[in-house]
């Protein structure tokens, strides 16, 4: 997935391996070439990489991509600045800020674009000057803020001072050789590191030793100083800072602790963790989502939504991943959908997982709303189901279908069936107004509803047959007669309407209707499914040239109920005619 690449390479850029985070960000890139964000980001591992080129084509794809994204901007001023073009850095940081005017980012760095365009051409500084030059460049901060053993310093206003001052005169930069953040920040920029013989003494204020003592040091001295010297701690950080790391690291160990007790449900043990887990560290919002997580199993959802409410405001204040941001609205959603009592108390449960789906479109939370707002109109046709009041709108629907008011009939039938969904007779009723209407198709739905509902009511067959004859569909009338009479042997509108639809069939087998209405009728026919299968069966395809070039043969065929049942629908249909 582009996302879990994008992750691997910001992790690589974080720890200062650019190489890698440029070769995780182009693997994003393959999968997802569309996102802006990730050309940006691949822009700023090549700048660290001192790929100029490469770096500004990325920053140029950037903000084709996403014009009015100002950190483009940011990306493209930083390579033209790498190659040497001053002066469209200084364009590339303005149209920036045009955007974005309060963006620190971009102020720090259209002030040394200018500097750069203003200073005039001179040869190449040496000595310490040159080292100082090496502050000069846009990817200072970015390696500052890249490395974890300096990242810190960023934070220090005194260091902040003297490296403004550093950038300000090179030349003052043996002034603060002596202080070890400078030293680390030099080694940073130099790709080197510079041994400290003070870093190993037990005290900084004990005096270096003489340079002849340094020569006597005794061998295993000396083969200590040539080892790999291993990543040392963090002497800038501040007390504050310390204890800050360690309450952090704390923290997750509670985490996942927690994690353990709620996959062996021991959610009480579990609520414990996650809880002192947020009291050590209160800018990570997956403690609470995670114990909101719990509060549903143990189904204490008033508290689940406190958390996710708290998640989401928490989230916001520190910018949280959308993704969690999402995850908290989710589950306050399905705390909500489990309190719920009414149909009116799905809406805030759908409106939460709504809100949910913009910050992150996760199928799960999709699948949860639309199992809610199925469980709303369930609950709201309960709720709405009055059998009484049903009754007397199909009564009052009556009354209009006898004065011929066929519409508002339609509209009482309508409000009756919202009451009562499960009467058949209501669809029967309402079938009738839609067939008088001549609106054949809803009053053929209504009919079919209705005998789905009640198989053996004669109306419910009277009234399809009705419309299918009207339809001209006579095979499918007579189908529809015949069916019901099963249920209904002596039923007198049954029989009459199977006796219309012989009439019509035998009419069109003697010729007695114009070649119009049997085109018509075959063009209909055609259309059915059942039709078109029987034409291209091929056993069927040889009986009908058989009907017309071997009668005898022909004959035989009909011994076969299958095929005189077929061939009975042909003509019903009007597709064959029997003279």
């Amino acid at each position: 997935m582009a996302d879990e690449a994008k992750a691997k390479g910001n992790a690589a850029f974080s720890a200062g391996r650019f190489e890698e985070a440029a070769r995780h960000f182009s693997d994003a890139i393959a999968l997802a070439p569309g996102n802006h964000v990730l050309y940006s980001n691949r822009s700023a591992a090549l700048a660290s990489l001192h790929r100029y080129s490469d770096a500004l084509a990325d920053a140029q794809k950037t903000v084709e991509l996403k014009p009015d994204w100002a950190k483009g901007y940011s990306r493209l001023g930083a390579a033209h600045l790498g190659l040497g073009d001053a002066a469209s850095a200084v364009a590339a940081y303005e149209k920036g800020l045009a955007l974005d005017p309060t963006n620190e980012g971009l102020k720090a760095g259209l002030e040394d674009a200018r500097k750069a365009a203003a200073a005039p051409p001179r040869r190449g500084p040496s000595g310490p000057d040159a080292i100082g030059q090496m502050f000069q460049g846009p990817e200072l901060w970015s390696k500052i803020a890249a490395d974890p053993t300096t990242r810190a310093y960023l934070d220090q206003p005194n260091f902040m001072q003297m490296l403004r001052e550093v950038q300000r005169n090179p030349s003052s930069l043996n002034m603060y050789l002596s202080d070890p953040r400078m030293m680390q920040v030099l080694s940073l920029m130099l790709n080197i590191k510079i041994q400290r013989p003070e870093a190993s003494e037990p005290s900084q204020s004990t005096p270096p030793p003489p340079p002849q003592q340094q020569q006597t040091t005794p061998p295993e001295t000396k083969a200590r100083e040539v080892e790999p010297e291993p990543e040392p701690e963090p002497m800038d950080l501040t007390d504050e800072e310390k204890e800050r790391k360690e309450r952090k690291a704390a923290a997750q160990k509670e985490k996942e602790a927690g994690n353990a007790a709620y996959k062996k449900k021991d959610f009480e043990t579990a609520i414990q963790h996650y809880t002192k887990a947020l009291e050590l560290d209160d800018e990570d919002i997956s403690y609470l989502t995670n114990r909101a997580a719990v509060y549903i199993e143990m189904g204490k959802y008033d508290e689940c939504i406190k958390d996710c409410d708290q998640a989401v405001e928490r989230g916001r204040e520190l910018r949280a991943d959308f993704k969690m941001i999402s995850r908290a609205l989710t589950r306050k959603g399905t705390a909500l959908v489990k309190l719920a009592k009414s149909s009116k108390d799905f809406d805030i449960a759908i409106e939460t997982f709504q809100k949910a789906l913009t910050e992150h479109r996760n199928p799960d939370t999709l699948k949860k709303l639309n199992e809610a707002e199925k469980a709303k109109k369930e609950l709201e046709q309960q709720e709405y189901y009055d059998p009484k009041l049903a009754d007397e709108e199909r009564e009052k629907g009556n009354e209009f279908f006898k004065q011929q008011k066929y519409p508002e009939a339609i509209k009482h039938y309508t409000e009756a069936l919202r009451r009562n969904p499960k009467d058949p007779r209501v669809y029967s009723n309402r079938a009738a107004c839609y067939t008088k209407l001549g609106a054949m198709p809803e009053g053929l739905k209504d009919a079919e509803k209705c005998l789905e509902l009640d198989p053996t009511f004669s109306k419910g067959y009277t009234r399809k047959g009705a419309i299918q004859f009207f339809m001209k569909e006579y095979d499918k009338a007579m189908e529809t007669y015949q069916a019901g009479l099963k249920h209904d042997p002596n039923n007198q509108e049954l029989l009459d309407g199977v006796r219309r639809c012989i009439e019509q069939i035998n009419k069109a087998n003697r010729g007695e209707i114009s070649q119009d209405e049997l085109q018509e009728r075959q063009n209909k026919a055609m259309q059915d499914p059942e039709i078109q299968n029987i034409l291209t069966d091929p056993i069927m395809r040889q009986v009908l040239i058989d009907f017309q070039e071997n009668p005898r043969a022909a004959q035989e065929h009909l011994k076969n109920p299958g095929v005189l049942q077929k061939i009975q629908k042909l003509v019903s249909a009007g597709i064959v005619q029997m003279r």
